[in-house]
């Protein structure tokens, strides 16, 4: 890992962690195919949990435009991956963002990038789902913003009920979005 030294020291920190639960599971963390695994699953944690160290709102300010467009704007199909904050263990799915603005439009991409902020923390979907609309709401103050997260839980399929084939669903909305019609505007382009 590049990075500064407390970055660093974070990683050595996390990889001692790692190499205790090795011990603790029954393992041998010297065995050679365990050299290493402390190390690169500390990497990966951090990685995985990069979201923390940024800023949704700057993200979605860095490129705000003045456009007299009133229309929905969306984006669909924003493959994202997480971790549940009660087993550690993967969701991932799709998020499809829409926001109708009000005099301000963002660049595309930085709506994808919002969603892998909130993504990259020890999430739940619901939350997720509300700080994605929420950030969208306070940092361009649409007319209305909706968010829908399609995802499927590794800790519902890998343990616990092991439903393979589950997918959970979440939604919010504010202003706009309200009216049945504009919902169903969103819903119907969505699934086009």
């Amino acid at each position: 890992m590049e990075g500064t030294a407390e970055e660093l020291k974070k990683q050595d920190e996390i990889a001692h962690h790692y190499r205790r639960i090795l011990e603790l599971l029954g393992e041998d963390p010297e065995r050679e195919g365990l050299l290493k695994t402390p190390e690169r699953v500390a990497k990966a944690m951090l990685y995985l949990t990069k979201g923390y160290a940024q800023d949704s709102a700057q993200i979605l300010s860095s490129a705000v435009f003045i456009e007299d467009y009133k229309q929905m704007v969306i984006v669909k199909d924003i493959d994202f991956f997480s971790l549940c904050e009660h087993h550690l263990l993967p969701f991932f799915g799709k998020a499809h963002v829409a926001y109708i603005p009000n005099k301000a439009v963002t660049g595309l991409s930085k709506i994808a990038r919002v969603v892998d902020v909130y993504a990259r923390r020890l999430q739940i979907q619901e939350r997720m789902t509300t700080q994605i609309k929420k950030c969208i709401q306070e940092t361009l103050n649409p007319l209305g913003v909706m968010v829908v997260i399609e995802a499927q839980h590794m800790c519902m399929q890998m343990r616990g009920v092991e439903k393979q084939h589950s997918i959970a669903t979440t939604s919010d909305f504010t202003g706009a979005f309200y009216q049945a019609r504009t919902r169903e505007e969103f819903m119907k382009l969505i699934r086009s």
